[in-house]
């Protein structure tokens, strides 16, 4: 049975993200598409509909994390936990390249998310290089628990 997020909840899911995804730091005002209110623990997984389990997500992450909350780490080969955004700092799991077009994992979970979820796309790559030459990337978020 589908679940149904309150108006009020979505909007305190969007706010505190600060119109950013919260795997890619997309922003919502440069997005070609909408982006969804994603459970970080998926409900087939036991995830609760509450703001603690509620990620603000672009379409590509959304779509590329689905249900799964590990993924491969690809420099030990180990299954590790992705990034969870109320649990984790995304400052401690990644950082920007030199011309902030391309998202670094620093850690076996920053490394495993960026894999996961695809988190440097060809487009995300082409539209953070023209963000960035127009002075709106990266955009500065205060990261919150």
């Amino acid at each position: 049975m589908p679940e149904n997020i309150s108006s009020e909840l979505k909007r305190l899911v969007a706010e505190r993200a600060h119109g950013c995804c919260e795997y890619c730091y997309s922003q919502t005002k440069f997005a070609m598409q909408s982006f969804s209110i994603e459970h970080i623990v998926p409900r087939s997984k036991g995830g609760e509909g509450s703001a603690k389990n509620l990620a603000l997500a672009c379409q590509g992450c959304n779509n590329r994390k689905y249900t799964k909350t590990s993924g491969q780490d690809p420099i030990t080969g180990k299954e590790v936990p992705l990034f969870h955004p109320r649990n984790q700092q995304w400052q401690e799991h990644f950082a920007w390249n030199d011309d902030f077009t391309l998202i670094i994992g620093l850690t076996p979970t920053g490394r495993a998310t960026v894999e996961g979820l695809a988190l440097n796309r060809d487009g995300l790559v082409n539209l953070r290089r023209i963000l960035y030459q127009a002075g709106e990337h990266p955009p500065i978020i205060l990261d919150e628990t």
